[in-house]
């Protein structure tokens, strides 16, 4: 649907709790709070409360955070995991691994024990072996693998990342022991080994689908995994059931199932929380609210985000530096921190957060200057201004709780320099194929880390790889920028590495093919019995860890 807002309407928070509450009030009025405690879900299992659906059940194919968080590390699990407090590489189907001096070969040693899921459409007859591993990324590797063809080919987060150049062979030294022959030492390689999208498939499921004729998509829509929970069923665009896994290998879990109530509304969600129709929600709003309330708690971790605009750099007049760097100078990124994220938030003056370790303080950021963006326009020869399209996410993010609001704050601003800005959106997988092939001309977006090397915010989304996988939404390519990110991957020194990405950062700062605004917190509320963390500060969510404790 396509929007056309005359002026800024921002909703204060109090004005959205007070209309929570009154929904509460009549929702328990006409159909009995009191009932819901009769759902075993609420005694047997928690509830999620979810911002969207999911694109796959498999997120090798695809970079949304939506599908990361409802099926990473619900489902699956990786050879290798991040340590959540320092970002270290730890074990996990994996139990230890080593790599060669110059860096090109390294060899995973696999644990014995780990079981995959036992569903009512798959019944497994051998645990986890090298077998499963090289085959889950052999789909990615192998054009003509069957599996590489049911999913087109697209793999965007390997794609981004020159996964196949990377590669050369994947070798079975024995039933547990896998060595990955590199074309060249990759600094990064481990931290993409350990990334939500690096996730272990069964082998024997896929050959089981070959053998019955069956679909070989199942092996994306219908998932096994070795994760603590187990794929039950799914609605389309209302819920998705998950069962514990029984045999799960690194521990009992303790809930007995885990279901997904999307529910796209913030209000929605809101109102599902305080009725205690949900355990745990997505992006709240009334952070203070929830905070003084005693029922309920609030979780929030400092992630490596960053939420921003992209210019399609493929389309007038975003093909014109200068129209960038103009529009970039009109936008106050002040007042939308204090706006859209109440302060929950860092303005963004580089692509990278200040955590990381490759950023660089020295850069200065962009400075917001109404006389310098229409200086600018005039330079480029459209001093009387012009229109553009500016698309808005229609779902909370973690990097952006409220992309339309953002939008509108936008728009204000560009009307100042005489841009006329159309705000569009679409239902979230309509506006992610669109994107994808580049149908739009500039839009609101971000970027969730996979992992903390400073390389995963810059060849996801600016590499010229990462054109051809869609994930590149400016649609730029410079030879000389991917040089520098190539560079500092064949190196281990540090001090090297972030030589290469200031030069990188510098680039960026001049070409401007998008324009970082805001570092996130991501927040979650839950009710006050569930315990356990949920949040990672890298790669979504998890509840492999959360009990329901009994109510007083």
């Amino acid at each position: 649907m396509q929007y056309t807002p005359k002026r800024i309407i921002a909703e204060p928070v109090a004005w959205q709790l007070l209309y929570v509450l009154f929904s509460v009030v009549l929702i328990c009025s006409v159909s009995a709070c009191g009932k819901i405690e009769e759902d075993p879900v609420l005694t047997e299992g928690v509830i999620y409360c979810s911002e969207g659906s999911p694109d796959s059940f498999n997120p090798q194919l695809v970079t949304s955070g939506t599908t990361i968080d409802a099926t990473s590390k619900q489902l699956y699990n990786r050879l290798l995991d991040f340590n959540t407090e320092n970002f270290d590489k730890v074990p996990a189907l994996a139990k230890s691994w080593h790599v060669t001096k110059d860096g090109k070969f390294i060899t995973f040693y696999l644990r014995t024990d780990v079981a995959f899921h036992n569903t009512d459409y798959f019944t497994p007859t051998r645990t986890l072996t090298a077998d499963d591993v090289i085959f889950s990324y052999q789909r990615i590797l192998d054009k003509n693998n069957p599996f590489y063809q049911s999913a087109n080919g697209q793999f965007p987060f390997f794609q981004s990342v020159d996964f196949s150049k990377m590669v050369n062979k994947i070798e079975k030294i024995n039933d547990y022991t896998v060595r990955f022959h590199l074309n060249y030492p990759q600094s990064s390689f481990l931290a993409n080994i350990a990334a939500p999208f690096s996730v272990i498939l069964s082998k024997e499921y896929a050959d089981s689908l070959i053998a019955n004729k069956l679909p070989l998509s199942r092996l994306d829509s219908q998932p096994i995994g070795t994760g603590p929970f187990k794929f039950k069923s799914y609605q389309i665009g209302s819920l998705i059931r998950y069962l514990r896994h029984e045999d799960y290998w690194r521990q009992k879990v303790n809930i007995e199932q885990l279901l997904f109530n999307i529910t796209p509304r913030n209000t929605g969600r809101l109102t599902k929380l305080l009725t205690h129709e949900c355990d745990v929600i997505s992006y709240p709003i009334a952070l203070q609210e929830i905070s003084s309330r005693a029922d309920l708690e609030l979780e929030q971790v400092t992630s490596f985000n960053v939420a921003f605009m992209a210019f399609n750099t493929q389309k007038p007049p975003f093909d014109n530096p200068l129209v960038r760097q103009a529009v970039a100078h009109a936008i106050n990124k002040r007042a939308i921190i204090n706006a859209v994220y109440f302060e929950q938030a860092d303005v963004a003056d580089s692509l990278l957060p200040k955590a990381s370790w490759a950023y660089d303080g020295d850069i200065a950021g962009i400075e917001y200057s109404v006389s310098m963006a229409k200086s600018l326009l005039t330079d480029a020869g459209l001093g009387d201004g012009f229109s553009l399209d500016l698309w808005a996410m229609p779902v909370q993010r973690a990097y952006n709780p409220d992309a339309l609001k953002m939008a509108k704050l936008i728009q204000a601003d560009l009307a100042q320099v005489g841009i006329d800005v159309n705000i569009i959106s679409f239902e979230w997988s309509t506006f992610l194929k669109k994107l994808d092939k580049g149908e739009h001309q500039s839009v609101l977006i971000g970027w969730q880390a996979d992992h903390p090397d400073p390389d995963n915010f810059f060849s996801p989304l600016l590499s010229c790889a990462a054109v051809e996988t869609g994930s590149n939404r400016a649609f730029w390519c410079n030879p000389q920028f991917d040089e520098l990110l190539k560079e500092s991957l064949l190196t281990n020194d540090l001090n090297k590495r972030k030589a290469l990405y200031t030069k990188a950062q510098r680039m960026l700062m001049q070409d401007i093919p998008l324009l970082p605004i805001a570092h996130a917190k991501r927040s979650q509320a839950r009710l006050a019995h569930i315990d356990g963390d949920i949040l990672m500060p890298i790669g979504g969510i998890s509840f492999e860890n959360i009990d329901k404790k009994a109510q007083d």
